[in-house]
Protein backbone atom coordinates (compact mmCIF):
# COMPACT_ATOMS: atom_id res chain seq x y z
CA UNK A 1 0.00 0.00 0.00
CA UNK A 2 1.32 3.42 -0.97
CA UNK A 3 1.67 6.08 1.69
CA UNK A 4 -0.07 9.42 1.05
CA UNK A 5 1.05 12.82 2.31
CA UNK A 6 -1.59 15.52 2.64
CA UNK A 7 -0.19 18.99 1.96
CA UNK A 8 -1.90 22.24 2.93
CA UNK A 9 -0.78 25.88 2.93
CA UNK A 10 -2.16 28.26 5.54
CA UNK A 11 -2.21 31.82 6.77
CA UNK A 12 -4.65 32.81 9.53
CA UNK A 13 -7.04 29.92 8.86
CA UNK A 14 -8.17 29.16 12.41
CA UNK A 15 -11.82 29.21 11.30
CA UNK A 16 -11.29 26.52 8.65
CA UNK A 17 -8.24 24.37 9.31
CA UNK A 18 -9.74 22.12 11.99
CA UNK A 19 -12.52 20.94 9.67
CA UNK A 20 -10.01 20.34 6.88
CA UNK A 21 -7.67 18.28 9.07
CA UNK A 22 -10.49 16.25 10.63
CA UNK A 23 -11.69 15.17 7.18
CA UNK A 24 -8.24 13.70 6.44
CA UNK A 25 -8.13 11.54 9.56
CA UNK A 26 -7.66 7.86 8.73
CA UNK A 27 -7.17 8.57 5.01
CA UNK A 28 -3.59 9.86 4.76
CA UNK A 29 -0.32 8.81 6.38
CA UNK A 30 0.93 12.28 7.24
CA UNK A 31 -0.31 15.84 7.09
CA UNK A 32 2.12 18.62 6.23
CA UNK A 33 1.01 22.20 6.79
CA UNK A 34 3.18 24.99 5.39
CA UNK A 35 2.21 28.10 7.31
CA UNK A 36 3.15 31.65 6.33
CA UNK A 37 3.64 32.81 9.95
CA UNK A 38 -0.02 33.04 10.98
CA UNK A 39 -0.86 35.48 13.75
CA UNK A 40 -3.94 33.56 14.96
CA UNK A 41 -4.32 30.02 16.35
CA UNK A 42 -3.79 28.20 13.03
CA UNK A 43 -0.43 26.65 13.94
CA UNK A 44 -1.60 25.59 17.41
CA UNK A 45 -4.68 23.88 15.95
CA UNK A 46 -2.58 22.08 13.34
CA UNK A 47 -0.12 20.76 15.90
CA UNK A 48 -2.92 19.76 18.26
CA UNK A 49 -4.43 17.64 15.48
CA UNK A 50 -1.13 15.94 14.68
CA UNK A 51 -0.03 17.82 11.58
CA UNK A 52 3.63 18.56 10.92
CA UNK A 53 3.97 22.33 10.57
CA UNK A 54 6.68 23.98 8.48
CA UNK A 55 6.96 27.78 8.66
CA UNK A 56 7.81 29.46 5.37
CA UNK A 57 7.31 33.05 4.16
CA UNK A 58 4.60 33.45 1.54
CA UNK A 59 5.98 34.20 -1.93
CA UNK A 60 2.92 33.39 -3.99
CA UNK A 61 0.41 30.53 -4.17
CA UNK A 62 2.28 28.48 -6.77
CA UNK A 63 5.63 28.85 -5.00
CA UNK A 64 4.16 28.04 -1.58
CA UNK A 65 2.37 24.92 -2.81
CA UNK A 66 5.46 23.63 -4.60
CA UNK A 67 7.46 24.21 -1.43
CA UNK A 68 4.85 22.17 0.46
CA UNK A 69 5.16 19.46 -2.18
CA UNK A 70 8.87 19.21 -1.43
CA UNK A 71 8.21 18.71 2.29
CA UNK A 72 6.14 15.53 1.78
CA UNK A 73 7.69 12.27 2.93
CA UNK A 74 5.64 10.16 0.53
CA UNK A 75 5.59 10.29 -3.27
CA UNK A 76 1.80 10.28 -3.38
CA UNK A 77 0.40 13.66 -2.34
CA UNK A 78 -3.13 14.85 -1.63
CA UNK A 79 -3.39 18.63 -1.74
CA UNK A 80 -6.17 20.60 -0.04
CA UNK A 81 -6.73 24.26 0.68
CA UNK A 82 -7.46 25.17 4.28
CA UNK A 83 -11.08 26.03 3.46
CA UNK A 84 -11.70 22.62 1.87
CA UNK A 85 -12.63 19.22 3.31
CA UNK A 86 -13.31 15.71 2.04
CA UNK A 87 -16.93 14.58 2.13
CA UNK A 88 -17.61 11.04 3.32
CA UNK A 89 -18.00 9.61 -0.16
CA UNK A 90 -14.66 11.07 -1.26
CA UNK A 91 -13.05 9.70 1.90
CA UNK A 92 -14.31 6.23 1.01
CA UNK A 93 -13.18 6.63 -2.62
CA UNK A 94 -9.66 7.50 -1.48
CA UNK A 95 -9.56 4.57 0.92
CA UNK A 96 -10.73 2.27 -1.89
CA UNK A 97 -7.98 3.27 -4.35
CA UNK A 98 -5.19 3.67 -1.80
CA UNK A 99 -4.14 -0.02 -1.74
CA UNK A 100 -3.65 -0.02 -5.51
CA UNK A 101 -2.97 3.40 -7.00
CA UNK A 102 -2.86 2.39 -10.66
CA UNK A 103 -3.17 5.83 -12.25
CA UNK A 104 -0.62 8.57 -11.67
CA UNK A 105 -3.22 11.28 -11.00
CA UNK A 106 -6.75 11.44 -9.64
CA UNK A 107 -9.32 14.19 -10.16
CA UNK A 108 -12.18 15.24 -7.87
CA UNK A 109 -15.27 17.43 -8.17
CA UNK A 110 -15.23 20.46 -5.91
CA UNK A 111 -18.56 21.56 -4.45
CA UNK A 112 -18.60 25.12 -3.11
CA UNK A 113 -20.68 26.60 -0.33
CA UNK A 114 -21.60 30.26 -0.79
CA UNK A 115 -23.25 32.04 2.13
CA UNK A 116 -24.74 28.79 3.41
CA UNK A 117 -25.90 27.39 0.05
CA UNK A 118 -24.24 24.57 -1.89
CA UNK A 119 -23.79 25.77 -5.47
CA UNK A 120 -24.48 23.01 -8.01
CA UNK A 121 -24.55 24.95 -11.29
CA UNK A 122 -22.83 27.82 -13.04
CA UNK A 123 -19.07 28.32 -13.36
CA UNK A 124 -18.47 26.81 -9.92
CA UNK A 125 -19.73 23.28 -10.55
CA UNK A 126 -18.49 20.75 -11.34
CA UNK A 127 -15.17 22.39 -10.49
CA UNK A 128 -12.88 19.48 -11.44
CA UNK A 129 -9.45 19.50 -9.80
CA UNK A 130 -6.47 17.14 -9.82
CA UNK A 131 -5.66 16.84 -6.12
CA UNK A 132 -4.10 13.39 -5.70
CA UNK A 133 -1.05 12.53 -7.79
CA UNK A 134 2.39 10.94 -7.80
CA UNK A 135 4.70 13.90 -7.44
CA UNK A 136 7.14 12.58 -10.04
CA UNK A 137 4.41 13.27 -12.61
CA UNK A 138 3.41 16.82 -11.77
CA UNK A 139 3.78 19.99 -9.76
CA UNK A 140 1.94 23.25 -9.18
CA UNK A 141 1.79 25.77 -12.01
CA UNK A 142 -0.62 28.36 -13.41
CA UNK A 143 -0.73 32.07 -12.68
CA UNK A 144 -1.25 33.33 -9.13
CA UNK A 145 -3.77 33.18 -7.58
CA UNK A 146 -5.20 30.56 -9.97
CA UNK A 147 -2.81 27.72 -9.28
CA UNK A 148 -3.32 24.27 -10.80
CA UNK A 149 -1.52 20.95 -10.92
CA UNK A 150 0.45 20.68 -14.15
CA UNK A 151 1.03 17.04 -15.07
CA UNK A 152 3.58 15.48 -17.37
CA UNK A 153 2.07 15.19 -20.86
CA UNK A 154 0.17 11.95 -21.32
CA UNK A 155 -0.32 11.28 -17.61
CA UNK A 156 -3.55 9.27 -17.17
CA UNK A 157 -6.15 10.81 -14.84
CA UNK A 158 -8.90 8.91 -13.03
CA UNK A 159 -12.02 10.59 -11.60
CA UNK A 160 -12.90 9.83 -7.97
CA UNK A 161 -16.52 9.77 -6.74
CA UNK A 162 -17.43 12.18 -3.99
CA UNK A 163 -16.88 15.88 -3.41
CA UNK A 164 -14.16 18.14 -2.18
CA UNK A 165 -16.22 20.54 -0.09
CA UNK A 166 -15.17 24.16 -0.51
CA UNK A 167 -16.38 26.62 2.11
CA UNK A 168 -16.01 29.68 -0.09
CA UNK A 169 -17.68 32.50 1.80
CA UNK A 170 -19.88 32.98 4.86
CA UNK A 171 -20.99 36.48 3.84
CA UNK A 172 -20.97 38.66 0.74
CA UNK A 173 -18.86 41.62 1.99
CA UNK A 174 -16.03 39.30 3.07
CA UNK A 175 -16.04 37.54 -0.29
CA UNK A 176 -15.99 40.85 -2.17
CA UNK A 177 -12.83 41.79 -0.27
CA UNK A 178 -11.35 38.38 -1.05
CA UNK A 179 -11.93 38.92 -4.78
CA UNK A 180 -10.39 42.39 -4.64
CA UNK A 181 -7.22 40.91 -3.12
CA UNK A 182 -7.17 38.16 -5.74
CA UNK A 183 -7.59 40.71 -8.55
CA UNK A 184 -4.49 42.56 -7.32
CA UNK A 185 -2.49 39.32 -7.12
CA UNK A 186 -3.65 38.26 -10.60
CA UNK A 187 -2.82 41.60 -12.21
CA UNK A 188 0.69 41.70 -10.74
CA UNK A 189 1.31 38.08 -11.75
CA UNK A 190 0.14 38.66 -15.33
CA UNK A 191 2.36 41.72 -15.62
CA UNK A 192 5.34 39.77 -14.25
CA UNK A 193 4.73 37.07 -16.88
CA UNK A 194 4.84 39.66 -19.64
CA UNK A 195 1.11 39.87 -20.35
CA UNK A 196 0.33 43.00 -22.33
CA UNK A 197 -2.63 45.39 -21.99
CA UNK A 198 -6.05 43.85 -22.56
CA UNK A 199 -8.72 45.36 -24.80
CA UNK A 200 -12.47 44.97 -24.44
CA UNK A 201 -12.49 44.21 -20.74
CA UNK A 202 -16.17 45.15 -20.36
CA UNK A 203 -17.04 42.64 -23.06
CA UNK A 204 -14.90 39.99 -21.35
CA UNK A 205 -16.71 40.62 -18.07
CA UNK A 206 -20.12 40.44 -19.75
CA UNK A 207 -19.17 37.16 -21.40
CA UNK A 208 -18.14 35.67 -18.06
CA UNK A 209 -21.51 36.62 -16.57
CA UNK A 210 -23.40 35.11 -19.51
CA UNK A 211 -21.30 31.97 -19.44
CA UNK A 212 -21.88 31.33 -15.73
CA UNK A 213 -25.50 32.45 -15.38
CA UNK A 214 -26.94 31.28 -18.70
CA UNK A 215 -24.68 28.76 -20.45
CA UNK A 216 -23.70 26.95 -17.26
CA UNK A 217 -27.24 27.38 -15.82
CA UNK A 218 -26.26 29.38 -12.79
CA UNK A 219 -29.84 30.66 -12.68
CA UNK A 220 -30.83 27.29 -11.20
CA UNK A 221 -29.05 28.33 -8.00
CA UNK A 222 -31.41 31.28 -7.64
CA UNK A 223 -30.30 34.57 -6.10
CA UNK A 224 -26.85 33.25 -5.18
CA UNK A 225 -26.35 31.93 -8.71
CA UNK A 226 -26.97 35.46 -9.97
CA UNK A 227 -24.67 36.98 -7.35
CA UNK A 228 -21.87 34.57 -8.20
CA UNK A 229 -22.15 35.37 -11.91
CA UNK A 230 -22.00 39.08 -11.06
CA UNK A 231 -18.97 38.54 -8.83
CA UNK A 232 -17.16 36.54 -11.51
CA UNK A 233 -17.82 39.32 -14.03
CA UNK A 234 -16.66 41.98 -11.60
CA UNK A 235 -13.49 40.09 -10.77
CA UNK A 236 -12.73 39.63 -14.47
CA UNK A 237 -13.12 43.36 -15.11
CA UNK A 238 -11.10 44.34 -12.04
CA UNK A 239 -8.05 42.16 -12.73
CA UNK A 240 -7.74 43.31 -16.35
CA UNK A 241 -8.35 46.95 -15.42
CA UNK A 242 -5.54 46.67 -12.85
CA UNK A 243 -3.28 45.03 -15.45
CA UNK A 244 -3.91 47.92 -17.84
CA UNK A 245 -3.21 50.35 -14.99
CA UNK A 246 0.13 48.64 -14.41
CA UNK A 247 1.08 49.24 -18.04
CA UNK A 248 0.33 52.93 -17.63
CA UNK A 249 2.52 53.23 -14.55
CA UNK A 250 5.52 51.65 -12.87
CA UNK A 251 5.73 49.28 -9.95
CA UNK A 252 2.89 47.09 -8.74
CA UNK A 253 -0.70 47.59 -7.66
CA UNK A 254 -1.80 47.01 -4.07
Amino acid sequence: MSGISAIIITYNEEQNIGRCLDSLSGVVDEIVVVDAYSTDQTVAICREKGARVVLHPFEGFVHQKNFALQQARHDWVLSLDADEALDERLRQSLLAVKPNLKAKAYRVNRLSNFCGQWIRHGAWYPDRKVRLWHRAYGQWGGTDPHDRVVLRQGTPIVNLPGHLLHYTATDLPTYRQHLKRFAVVAANAMKAEGRGPVLGIRLRAAWMFFRSFVMRRGFLDGKNGYLIARLIAGYTYEKYALLNQLHRSTGSVH
